[in-house]
């Protein structure tokens, strides 16, 4: 098998869509994927405007339309000012993708964690993602409807030995999504997506990648691809479809075959 282009579908006509983290990587290709499907989009970014306007050209491009927010998703009030802008702009909103995460790329070790390093990656994955979660999923209620992916991780099922805070805020973030799940079922779904290694323009520039840790993951993998990352956004969209209208507080793994954890 290999990473071909994936096959495109209307699921998302008509509907409008929030992907934090936009700007670039994984975030930029989900945002691009829901236009292609005929989304309106809402691309968010921190600091990265350049590439948050790069990626709203691309949806243009891909037929659609939609806006900038800027926000730092760990201030409650920059997320309020960014939903009062999303919900001015489209009247609704149909899927927020809370793609944004500090993924600790820099670090190699767990014995080069700094409490800086800790207190990045708490206050963007996990307290980020639940305050996203909490403010928009109480407007989505109160709206009728709503879907809400979490863009979580597959190191929850072996850990980290590089990055441990890592570990420990995406095993968080399933947290989040199984108590919002509850709280706000069933009027809104919340599920997490947990993709394996994709080949992102950050993945490729790390050291340990270009010296021969490629090489043995590969080896490890069934489907015997390490991806791009357009190749994976298909199914993480496919958990805010009407397909999977029976799934919440749920965890979805699509990592090749790496992990396949299970009963």
């Amino acid at each position: 098998m290999s990473a071909s282009t994936p096959q495109i579908f209307p699921r998302f006509a008509g509907k409008t869509v929030l992907v934090t983290g936009a700007g670039t990587g994984f975030g930029a290709e989900i945002a691009v994927r829901a236009a292609q499907e005929g989304a309106r989009v809402a691309v968010h970014y921190r600091s990265s405007k350049a590439g948050a306007e790069a990626t709203l050209e691309r949806i243009r491009d891909a037929g659609s339309d939609g806006i900038l927010v800027q926000a730092d998703i760990g201030s409650w009030d920059q997320i309020k000012r960014m939903a009062d802008e999303v919900w001015a702009a489209f009247g609704t909103l149909d899927v927020l993708v809370n793609n944004v995460g500090d993924v600790s790329s820099e670090q190699m070790n767990w014995n080069e964690l700094t409490q800086e390093a800790l207190d990045a990656v708490i206050d963007i994955d996990v307290k980020g993602t639940l305050l996203m979660t909490h403010e928009f999923g109480e407007r989505m209620l109160a709206q009728g409807h709503g879907n809400i992916v979490q863009v979580g991780s597959t190191v929850i099922v072996r850990g980290s030995a590089r990055a441990p805070q890592y570990a420990a805020a995406k095993y968080a973030i399933l947290g989040i999504t199984k108590s919002y799940a509850k709280a706000f079922a069933p009027t809104v779904r919340v599920n997490t997506f947990a993709p394996g290694f994709m080949e992102t323009e950050r993945l490729l520039n790390r050291e340990d990648w270009k010296n021969g840790r490629r090489e043995v993951l590969l080896a490890q993998t069934p489907m015997g691809v390490i991806p791009p990352p357009e190749f994976v956004t298909g199914a993480c969209l496919w958990l805010a479809t009407d397909e999977a209208a029976h799934l919440t507080g749920g965890y979805m793994l699509a990592d090749g075959g790496f992990n396949m954890v299970g009963a």
